[in-house]
């Protein structure tokens, strides 16, 4: 199984092309404010009737709290958003297939990440 990141999931959708995967309540949010709000609402419903959006649970503010303590230490912190979306994947044993390099340093640290070219 698969979590999509926001890149991937705005690529698709600017494509008009689906992927099955679970996508995280971050990705959701991302999305969402990029979007006019009158359509918001449907935009919202579509999304969480194709993907299953996968909230922050007690498993995924532990492995947040990890990844950020190590890379505090290292000086390598990336942003919360997306440290969030990388402890889901990694709290739900999934793949984090993203276009963002910025992934690859968590590897280390336990995420799986198919990386897909852009951005």
């Amino acid at each position: 199984m698969k979590l999509i990141d926001t890149s991937v999931l705005i690529d698709n959708l600017r494509r008009d092309r689906y992927e099955e995967g679970s996508i995280s309540i971050i990705t959701l949010i991302e999305v969402l404010r990029g979007i006019p709000p009158r359509k918001r609402g449907k935009a919202k419903q579509l999304l969480e009737e194709s993907f299953d959006v996968l909230g922050i649970d007690n498993k995924v503010i532990l492995k947040y709290c990890e990844l950020y303590t190590s890379l505090k230490r290292r000086g390598l912190l990336i942003p919360d958003a997306d440290l969030l979306i990388a402890a889901t994947a990694i709290a739900n044993n999934l793949t984090l297939v993203s276009k963002d390099k910025d992934f690859e340093r968590l590897k280390e640290l336990g995420l799986k990440l198919e990386l897909r070219e852009g951005r």
